[in-house]
């Protein structure tokens, strides 16, 4: 999550370095700026690179974290590589692919576009994060943090390899910055380059601005010189009541004061501090006045690797002013000791102490720096203590032997334990350490002692804590009793031996009221398992079908009736058969293979549940509600219940016929016998300009999309195999009528030719260029106006009609005849049959 942050941090520096440049860019197009454009206001500003190497550095950041960041999300590796300290090659202008990855990596949402829209001004240097697109920027940032989160939960287990303290100083987002124009404390001393406010209210009404000279001295008009360096704001207000006591004479001390004045601190002064020896980024560095050691470390990136926490060194003209441990910090959030620099101060990290490594049941486990003289009992308190999963009997040290202790046979790391009442006691705990040692603290056992279990059928199953001479009754009461589906034939006791196999054991319940006969005292690990009657019960159900809504599968109960079934499958449809049902039972008497046996039971309109009483009838054909209604059929386990359909019912059928006919429209079907011819009929036949040769029949039922037909035909004979029989769905279509055709396919100038009566296929291929080189000739056809399709044959040529397309596919390489490979293969075949031929004649 930190290391995520720190390179957020980075590119949208990038972003304002970027945005930074508008005011150069007032002259250019409003958008991105160009690669040039970029160029030249690069080479205009050159400070803007250097802040950006500058913040690099202080990211926290290696050349391979942020390499490693910009690989995982899509980008080049290198792509920060010319802005990074160090590197050998020229900065240029960030490029459009740079501009992308810091929208994919989720820097900017709504509040950081107006914080960087309030650097420059306006927003013309932003236009390339789309304000449309920030939920989508959110989004990906939202889904980048939670892997993170895993990330990071991962990086918290128990490894203890992480130096305990170091990461605070590497991450950006705990970078402190001391306050340059708050308040401070009274004990912060004055110097060169301090700017004061001392304001005067009373019989004076006035305000200065007074900056504290090179010299260390301030300027006050009307009162004159003072010398204010290294005092401190106490100081400085005992010398001014004495000096403003002078010109003002209601300036006193007290309530009989007619003159008040107050002096703070304007703007803090800058001191240069060097952070030197085992850190990040050793150097020099320029810190605000109020800034301390532990200021001079986040600037630096705090103590390296091998630098100490315990120890660092505050240097002043050549002398130690003071030393600084890190944990009274780190631990603690006691800074007491962390002193105020000066101008020139040196903060000095030497190299590491002692270090050991702590894992398993502690708060923080990790890797810690302790002193000479601090013990196991310190490296406890260090990392938090311990956890209330920690065995406290059971504390291991892993040692590196001395060089003059190991052997040459391998005896290099020995294991010690600390004994049980050592880390049980505590005061105890005070064992020296070594350097690189290994701390284990164990976890308790997992097992869980003095505990019986009782399962199934009870109403808080679950483990319960043993108690002497606990029974199987006492156990079955706590568990809050048996449901009243009990099973009373027998309770099964599982109990586990000394050498942990099991036997089974068992008693009877009395009742449901948990009284046990056999009972027995238990013992610890015991289980108890009780049984429900609705377990061995088979899965009863009834099915119903046919002309209902709900067609299914429902649980049976007992007293089930049939009109409760066909409630449950929603009600009969339109097309119900009311008269009677069909019930398929299972038979008593399975003689003959016999699976089923059926029954017709009666039924009326009441088993219209939409219609309210005194309603007239409705439904479909069946009988009308009678006083009592028709008699209620109770239903049996595995009932299977036909709600039939009327004979012949279904709902109009519905078909369109448009084009050249007289009425065109939508009609439904008189009979189910219906034609085609009668369609055209009572759409008032076709007109002058109709052409049926070129009608398109369209059959939507089962989706089979346009048929062919000869609508001439099915009108001249009504028992024509063209005079099809009507659908619901079915489409009409008839055209006007035309006088071309069209030629496409492997000719050399497709196109459209007009139609000339008598003239074959060839005719028209002839006027359209010709055939290709690659032409199929053989397989040429023609698709007549109404959609039927005619190939060339032996001796006949089709006839296109007006209106049809002629097609002439492209030939097939993988028909191709090689001849040579023919030739090869017939040659010992027809030899064969010229010696056999020869071999009879003779």
């Amino acid at each position: 999550m930190m290391r995520f942050l720190s390179l957020r941090s980075l590119v949208a520096t990038v972003v304002i370095l970027l945005g930074a440049q508008s005011a150069l860019a007032q002259q250019m197009p409003a958008g991105r700026p160009t690669p040039d454009q970029a160029r030249a206001i690069l080479q205009a500003r050159p400070e803007l690179i250097q802040q950006l190497r500058q913040r690099l550095a202080n990211s926290g950041l290696t050349r391979d974290q942020i390499r490693a960041r910009l690989r995982a999300e899509g980008y080049p590796e290198d792509l920060l590589d010319p802005y990074l300290p160090g590197s050998s090659g020229t900065a240029d202008a960030p490029s459009s692919e740079l501009y992308s990855a810091v929208q994919e990596l989720g820097i900017a949402d709504s509040i950081d576009v107006a914080g960087l829209r309030a650097l420059q001004g306006d927003s013309s240097g932003f236009s390339f994060i789309d304000r449309d697109s920030l939920t989508a920027v959110r989004d990906a940032r939202r889904r980048r943090l939670q892997r993170e989160d895993v990330a990071d939960s991962m990086a918290r287990s128990d490894s203890g390899y992480n130096i305990y303290g170091l990461q605070v100083f590497r991450s950006s987002t705990a970078r402190f910055e001391p306050n340059l124009s708050g308040p401070i404390d009274a004990n912060y001393r004055l110097g060169p380059g301090d700017r004061l406010v001392l304001i005067l209210t009373g019989d004076v009404e006035a305000s200065y601005t007074l900056d504290v000279t090179r010299e260390g001295f301030v300027v006050i008009p009307q009162v004159g010189q003072l010398y204010v360096a290294n005092l401190t704001m106490g100081d400085l207000e005992n010398l001014l009541y004495s000096r403003l006591s002078r010109v003002y004479s209601g300036v006193r001390r007290g309530p009989g004061a007619t003159t008040r004045f107050s002096v703070s601190v304007a703007r803090l002064r800058s001191n240069q501090i060097f952070v030197l020896g085992e850190v990040e980024r050793p150097g020099s560095y320029m810190v605000s006045s109020a800034g301390t050691a532990i200021t001079a470390l986040y600037a630096a990136g705090g103590p390296s690797v091998n630098g100490t926490l315990r120890e660092v060194q505050i240097k002043r003209r050549d002398r130690l002013v003071g030393t600084l441990d890190l944990y009274d910090y780190l631990l603690h959030g006691d800074a007491s000791r962390d002193s105020r620099l000066e101008t020139g101060d040196i903060v000095f990290v030497p190299s590491r102490g002692l270090r050991v490594r702590v894992i398993g049941e502690v708060i923080r486990p990790a890797t810690y720096e302790l002193k000479s003289t601090e013990t196991l009992a310190d490296l406890i308190r260090a990392a938090g203590g311990f956890r209330a999963e920690a065995s406290r009997r059971r504390v291991q040290i892993e040692r590196i032997l001395p060089p003059g202790q190991r052997t040459a046979d391998g005896h290099d790391r020995v294991t010690i334990d600390v004994e049980s009442n050592q880390v049980t006691d505590g005061a105890a705990l005070n064992v020296p350490l070594e350097p690189g040692d290994v701390v284990r603290v164990f976890a308790v056992s997992r097992r869980v002692r003095n505990t019986v279990v009782v399962r199934g059928n009870v109403w808080s199953p679950g483990p319960q804590g043993l108690t002497p001479g606990m029974t199987i009754a006492d156990a079955i009461q706590l568990a809050g009793g048996p449901k009243p589906d009990v099973f009373l034939g027998q309770v099964l006791v599982d109990r586990l031996r000394p050498d942990q196999s099991r036997i089974q054991l068992r008693a009877a319940l009395r009742d449901s009221t948990g009284k046990v006969q056999g009972d027995f005292p238990l013992v610890e690990d015991d289980v108890i398992q009780l049984f429900s009657v609705t377990d061995f019960r088979p899965d009863r159900y009834v099915t119903i079908g046919g002309a209902v809504r709900k067609p299914g599968r429902f649980a049976y109960r007992e007293g089930m009736t049939m009109r409760d079934l066909i409630l449950l499958g929603g009600g009969v449809q339109e097309s119900a058969y009311l008269k009677e049902a069909e019930i398929a039972r299972l038979p008593d008497d399975r003689t003959g293979a016999a699976t089923a046996v059926t029954i017709r039971v009666p039924l009326d309109s009441t088993y219209l549940f939409e219609r309210k009483p005194g309603e007239r009838y409705l439904g479909a054909p069946g009988l009308p509600a009678s006083t009592n209604g028709a008699p209620e059929v109770v239903l049996k386990p595995y009932d299977n219940v036909l709600i039939m359909r009327q004979p012949s019912w279904e709902l109009q059928r519905i078909v369109t016929i448009s084009g050249e006919v007289n009425f065109p429209g939508t009609y439904a079907l008189k009979t189910r016998d219906e034609r085609l011819a009668d369609l055209v009929q009572r759409a008032g036949g076709l007109t002058s300009e109709a052409y049926p040769e070129g009608a398109v029949f369209i059959r939507k039922e089962g989706d089979v999309g346009r048929v062919a037909i000869d609508v001439p035909e099915a009108l001249k004979k009504r028992r024509s195999p063209e005079n099809l029989l009507l659908m619901n769905g079915d489409m009409l279509a008839i055209p006007l009528r035309s006088y071309v055709v069209t030629v496409r396919g492997a000719v050399n100038a497709p196109t459209v030719v007009a139609y000339v009566a008598g003239q074959s296929l060839e005719y028209y291929i002839d006027q359209a260029g010709g055939s290709t080189r690659n032409a199929d000739n053989k397989r040429a056809f023609v698709t007549q106006p109404n959609g039927k399709r005619e190939t060339k044959g032996w001796g006949r040529s089709p006839r296109p009609l007006p209106g049809s397309l002629v097609e002439v596919p492209v030939l097939d390489p993988a028909y191709k005849t090689n001849w040579l490979q023919t030739f090869a293969t017939l040659t010992p075949i027809v030899v064969s049959l010229v010696t056999l031929l020869v071999t009879v004649a003779k």
